[in-house]
Order: C-alpha cells, then structure tokens, then sequence
C-alpha cells in the first residue's frame, strides 16, 4: 500500500514538472529571447540579433538523436 502512494506522488510530481517545463516554450513563429552561443572555432560568441540582422534565423534541435529509446 505504501509503495502504491509513493509511486503515485512521484508520478504526480514528475507530471507537474513535465508541465510546468513546457509552459515557456515557443511556439512555431513566436520570436525567440535574445540568447548568446560559443561558436566553434571563434573567439566571438554568437548573438541570435547579430545573425537576425543577415536573414532570418531557423533554429532546429535534434535532442532525441542523442537520447535512448
């Protein structure tokens, strides 16, 4: 019985974080914070308003590639 509660509030703990985490997330068009990056091989870092000043900027994320399934 006990086992059965604790799994239960770890669940309900873990599911509230998942949603609180992706409550600030973008949306497809929503306008990125400005953000700062090392860049490879530079001594400058990258600025997101620097690079929006060219063109537009498209920012994609591959996460799940290095994540077990």
């Amino acid at each position: 019985m006990r086992g059965t509660v604790v799994r239960g509030f770890v669940l309900a703990l873990l599911s509230a974080v998942m949603l609180t985490a992706t409550a600030g997330a973008l949306g497809v068009g929503d306008k990125a914070p400005e953000f700062t990056l090392p860049a490879a091989g530079q001594q400058q870092p990258v600025k997101l308003n620097d690079l929006l000043g060219k063109g537009p900027v498209v920012i994609y994320t591959a996460i799940q590639v290095f994540t077990p399934t």
